[in-house]
C-alpha cells in the first residue's frame, strides 16, 4: 500500500480508503451483517488501509457503530477517521450550525473514540459553503481548539462549490465527486494542492458503471434505481468508449481507480466495497500506472462528449 499526505498533524493515509456506507444495516446497498462488516474492516487493515470514511446516516448510525467496534484496540494514532454532519442518523437533514456539536458527539460515541481526524459538512446546498455568510466554520475552528477534531471541510460535487469553500473558509479537507465520467472538480485540484487541502475522491467507479459489468440492459433495485432507462443506455455507451481508449475490458475498475490516483492532489480514493473480493481488487489498483497519453484521452472524452450530457450521479 502507498501512502500520501492528508492533513496537518496526521499520519499519511493509504491511497485506498474504506468507505463505511456499505457497512451499515439497511445502507441502500447489498445487506451486510455486523460480522461481515467487522471482517471487512479487519481485512482492510491487513491490506494496510488506515483511512476510514463514514457518516451518521450510513445505516442510520450502524455504519459508525460497526466501524467503531471493528477498530477497537487498534492504535488510534495510526488510523485516520473522517466523518460528517448534516445527514443525521435518524434519516433527516440538519445543516444548522447549532447541530454540529451534537452530531459530532453522537459520532464520537458510536465510533467509541475521543476525537475525529476530519469532520465535514455532508453535501449541503451550495449556500453553506460560503464562510462569509455562515457561522459553521467558526464553530469548527472552536472544535479544533478543543481537540475534538483536527481538520474540517465538506463533501461536495462541483468545482464552483470547491472554489467557494476554499476562498472563504479555512477548510483543509474536501471529499469530491470525481471519476472518468465526472471531471468537473478536477478544475479545483491545483488550488487545493497549493493550499494543502486534502482531497478524498468519492464515487470513483460511478456507482459501479466503471467496473464494466453493466450494459444497456442492466436494471437496478437498490439505491441505483434512481437511473432512468435513458441514463442507463447513455452510460453503457460511454463505458464502451472508455474500454476502447484502454484497449481492453480487463481490470476496468482498477484502471478507473488508478485514473483518480494519477493526480497528485488526490490523497485517497474510497471505492465502495461489499465483499472481500471487491476490496482485494480495489487495493490492487495502487499497482497500476496509466500512461499520460491515456489520461489525456480520457480528459478529452469528458470535455468533448461527456460534460455536455450533465450525467446525474
Amino acid at each position: 500500500m502507498k501512502y500520501k499526505k492528508y492533513i496537518k498533524d496526521s499520519v499519511n493515509i493509504s491511497e485506498i480508503g474504506l468507505g463505511a456506507w456499505q457497512l451499515g444495516h439497511y445502507s441502500g446497498w447489498k445487506s451486510m451483517t455486523e460480522t461481515e462488516a467487522i471482517k471487512l474492516v479487519h481485512r482492510s487493515l491487513d491490506f494496510g488501509i488506515n483511512f476510514f470514511d463514514t457518516a451518521p446516516n450510513y445505516g442510520h448510525g450502524t455504519g459508525e457503530e460497526r466501524l467503531g467496534k471493528a477498530l477497537k484496540g487498534v492504535d488510534r494514532s495510526k488510523i485516520v477517521i473522517n466523518t460528517k454532519f448534516g445527514h443525521t442518523h435518524t434519516g433527516t437533514l440538519n445543516f444548522s450550525s447549532n447541530y454540529i456539536r451534537e452530531s459530532l458527539e453522537g459520532s464520537l460515541k458510536r465510533l467509541q473514540i475521543e476525537y475525529i481526524d476530519s469532520l465535514i459538512i455532508h453535501n449541503p446546498p451550495s449556500k453553506y459553503f460560503d464562510g462569509n455568510k455562515n457561522d459553521h466554520y467558526e464553530i469548527l475552528d472552536k472544535l479544533i481548539e478543543e481537540g475534538k477534531i483536527k481538520a474540517y471541510g465538506a463533501s461536495l460535487d462541483t468545482y464552483d462549490d470547491m472554489k467557494l469553500l476554499m476562498d472563504t473558509t479555512n477548510s483543509k479537507v474536501m471529499e469530491v465527486f470525481f471519476n472518468i465520467f465526472h471531471q468537473d472538480t478536477l478544475r479545483g485540484f491545483e488550488q487545493a494542492q497549493n493550499e494543502k487541502v486534502g482531497i478524498i475522491v468519492k464515487i470513483p467507479l460511478d456507482s459501479g458503471w466503471l467496473t464494466g459489468k453493466y450494459n444497456s440492459e442492466s436494471s437496478f433495485t437498490d439505491i441505483r434505481s434512481r437511473w432512468s432507462k435513458e441514463d442507463i443506455e447513455t452510460r453503457a455507451k460511454l463505458v464502451n468508449k472508455v474500454k476502447s481508449i484502454f484497449g481492453t475490458e480487463e481490470n476496468l475498475a482498477q484502471k478507473a481507480i488508478a485514473f483518480c490516483l494519477s493526480y497528485d492532489a488526490v490523497s485517497t480514493v474510497i471505492p465502495g466495497n461489499v465483499s472481500i473480493e471487491q476490496l482485494t481488487s480495489n487495493v490492487q489498483s495502487t499497482d497500476i500506472s496509466i500512461a499520460r497519453s491515456l489520461i489525456e484521452e480520457l480528459e478529452k472524452l469528458y470535455q468533448t462528449e461527456i460534460k455536455k450530457l450533465k450525467l446525474p450521479w
